[in-house]
């Protein structure tokens, strides 16, 4: 996506053209990469593929329990063509604990297939072949790009990133496309994996959903959302 359609983007999800809240936005990131100076995903991985399935799991899932599944799994089913070739219920079994794991084992299974059909097996680093995939949207896509290939194609958006876009008014926007399309243009490219990842870290430990904590926020000054927050914590 050029500039200009960054800035078309923009305008259509409410932002006002970018780069007027750039400033402010960059400072957050920047105090954020203080606080997490090597962000990266808590999804244990060794491999593309690993990161994938792991993060197709990790729908509805946290990834510490994630992380518990994936070990035995991998070593169960260590390359695409090994889960390509799952019988159902015992990968529905494999991975049960981590939620809706029927459905889960439906994508894990056809998008190993499509791995080896498409791509002899491997993970392919282009956004358009990764969401052609079963299972795949442009988040899951993002966090493999961004975290398996070092590659800044998009800007991961979880409920993490969607929420704290909205306190700190990096968009208006509800929609997880429009929301990403806002920080894409908000943001230099450069700066589209590190953002993602300081979110969802920051959004875990300090600007959670019921109860943020603004008085230990090290973004709380450039939070539009803080003053109320820290006010209704007052009562």
């Amino acid at each position: 996506m050029g500039k200009s359609q960054h800035s078309e983007a923009a305008v259509k999800s409410g932002l006002p053209r970018g780069t007027q809240e750039r400033p402010r936005a960059l400072k957050v990131l920047h105090r954020l990469i203080e606080e997490f100076p090597r962000p990266k995903t808590a999804l244990g991985h060794e491999n593309p593929f690993q990161l994938l399935i792991a993060t197709i799991l990790s729908a509805q899932c946290t990834d510490e329990r994630v992380n518990m599944v994936t070990p035995g799994l991998f070593k169960r089913y260590p390359t695409a063509k090994h889960l390509a070739q799952a019988i159902p219920a015992e990968l529905e079994q494999e991975i049960r604990s981590t939620g809706f794991y029927r459905m889960k084992a439906k994508n894990m299974i056809a998008c190993s297939k499509a791995l080896v059909e498409r791509h002899g097996g491997s993970v392919p680093s282009h956004m358009d072949a990764l969401v052609g995939l079963p299972g795949v949207g442009r988040k899951t896509a993002n966090v493999v790009l961004g975290q398996a290939f070092g590659i800044a194609s998009g800007v991961v958006v979880d409920t993490h990133v969607h929420r704290l876009s909205q306190r700190l008014g990096f968009t208006k926007a509800d929609d997880p496309i429009k929301i990403e399309q806002d920080l894409m243009a908000l943001f230099p490219q450069q700066d589209w994996i590190d953002v993602g990842s300081v979110l969802i870290l920051h959004g875990r430990r300090t600007c959670n959903a019921r109860n943020p904590k603004c008085s230990a926020c090290r973004v709380a000054g450039l939070c539009p959302s803080a003053e109320a927050f820290l006010e209704k914590m007052k009562h």
